[in-house]
Parts: C-alpha cells; structure tokens; sequence
C-alpha cells in the first residue's frame, strides 16, 4: 500500500535523517542526533498547516487569487476562501518524481503545465542533500513555455527543538524591516522591526505572536542570511540559512492554528513577500528558456 504522502524517500548521513514525500515533493520530517528538528508528520497523514511543503509558483497569499500580466488578467482558485486568497502556489498537491537518488540525496521533479490562471509552463526540480553540515535544498525552476511567466519561490519548514512550546527558546531574526498584514494575511505596510518583533539580538520568544514576513535581510560574509533558533538549557540550536534569492523570511508561531498552537515555529524562505503577483514587489519574470535556482537548508547544533 502507497502511504496517504506518497512514496517515500529516506536520506541518511551520520546521525542525520531526513524523509522527503512523493505527494508534493516536500520535507516530511529532518532529524539529528537522535532528535526531530522539524515538527512533521506521520507517512499515512495528510500534511497540515503547510508542514514542509513546497511553495512554487509563488508563496503565501494572492489577494482575490488574480493579478496581471503584460496587459492580460488571470484568475486563480481561492483555496483559502475565508479570506478570498489563493494561497501557497499550485504544487502542493501534485505528485513529484524522484529523477535521481541516492543514499544521501534525492532530486525530487514536476512538469507544472498551463492551466487557468497559471497558463505557463515550469519545469521544476528540488533537491534535497545531507552532509556534515546538514540538509541543503536547492530549487530550480525553468520557463519551457513560449511566454514570460510570473514566479516566486518559497518553503514551509516548522522548526523545533523538542520543547512543548516554543516560547523559552532564543531566536534571532536578522532583519531590519517586518511587513505588516491586514486581516486576510495580506501587506499593507513595511515598518522598521520594533518592541515584541525585534529579534535582531537573541532573545525567548516569550509571548510574542509572529506572523510576520521579515525582510533587510543582514547576511553573513558568505552572503548567506542566519535565522537561529536555541536552547538555552542545553545549548541545543537550529539554524535556517538562505542564499541572496531569498529576500523575506516568513516567521510564524502558529497560534490560531490548533495543530501548532506555538508547539514548533514556522520559518519560511521567500524570494517574494505575500501578494507578490499582484504588487510586483521583488517577483521574478521568467522569459522562455530563462531559469530560476536558489538554495536554503538547516545547521543542526545537538548538545551531547
């Protein structure tokens, strides 16, 4: 029997293991040191809340689910009707193939063809890599259409650390900027990050309500930005990286939803913010033949 997720595929390297999902080529679980550092979900489970999942064409919410493009206006279906959204892309869903494997790594693949509101075509490939330093994931995606195509790139990570909630753990977010959103989840202002949403310094993450996109990004001398995420009982930490195409990271602490409920925190890669489509701001323009690739991943740090 093929579980609810699909067929499964197992990476292991030392004492790291990852599971990655044939039912929307996503993240299923990631673990360390014997511990689950992504708050997953079983093989024969629907995913919820997004758990681990790919957000291509275009991440988080599409006010009214239509935009235009050079002159012509598409529609897309309101998958989070309580707030007339479409939301997370078209992938979610769809059946991903494994086109290479390894014991260490797995290049998961789909053919996103026309259809309404998205009449582009996208040849789109993940993959997802173990090493010493931990799991990388690099997204491509290529315009095989004979139009330019409108896109944007994002991942849906819940990150844990064996807590019961995530409130005692230290987080830094080093970012300058937040969007702030209206009632459906969709911006109306950027705003200097201040008070509660100020996490440039490490510091718990106490009450605070994150569902924010965080953007002035700082980045290390190796271009990459380092969201981390610790322990300060035993020193214990994750950190999510990304590469210069991810300008926003999403940070979520998942209280209206009540299968998270600030048991994990979501942090999620974006190239664009919410509403990208309709805004234009930092959304990619494929032209045909034109190609995407951008890399995001997680640094284990496990205290003995």
């Amino acid at each position: 029997m093929i579980p609810t997720s699909g067929r499964q595929f197992e990476l292991s390297h030392g004492d790291q293991r990852a599971f990655v999902v044939e039912v929307g080529g996503g993240l299923r679980t990631y673990a360390a040191g014997g511990r689950d550092l992504l708050d997953g979900y079983g093989e024969d489970e629907l995913c919820r809340s997004g758990r681990g999942q790919v957000l291509l064409p275009w991440p988080n919410r599409l006010e009214d689910g239509s935009y235009e493009l050079d002159g012509e206006r598409h529609q897309l279906p309101l998958d989070e009707p309580e707030h007339r959204n479409a939301i997370h892309g078209l992938v979610r869903w769809s059946g991903w193939a494994a086109a290479e494997s390894e014991p260490d790594r797995v290049v998961m693949a789909y053919t996103l063809h026309p259809r309404r509101g998205y009449p582009f075509r996208l040849e789109l490939a993940i993959e997802y890599a173990l090493s010493d330093s931990g799991l990388t994931v690099r997204t491509t995606a290529t315009n095989a259409g004979s139009r330019a195509c409108p896109f944007g790139c994002g991942a849906h990570p819940y990150l844990t650390l064996g807590t019961p909630a995530v409130d005692p753990l230290a987080l830094r977010i080093p970012a300058r900027s937040i969007l702030r959103s209206d009632e459906r989840g969709l911006p109306i202002r950027r705003e200097a990050v201040d008070g509660e949403h100020d996490f440039r310094e490490p510091r718990p993450i106490g009450s605070a309500q994150l569902d924010h996109a965080y953007t002035d990004l700082e980045r290390d001398e190796d271009r990459l930005v380092r969201v981390v995420l610790r322990r300060p009982d035993d020193g214990s930490a994750l950190t999510i990286w990304a590469d210069e195409t991810y300008r926003y990271m999403m940070v979520f602490t998942g209280d209206p939803l009540p299968d998270v409920s600030r048991r994990s925190l979501a942090v999620e890669p974006m190239t664009c913010p919410p509403n990208a489509f309709r805004t234009g701001e930092a959304l990619i323009r494929l032209e045909p033949g034109e190609s995407f690739a951008g890399s995001w991943g997680l640094t284990p740090t496990i205290a003995a």
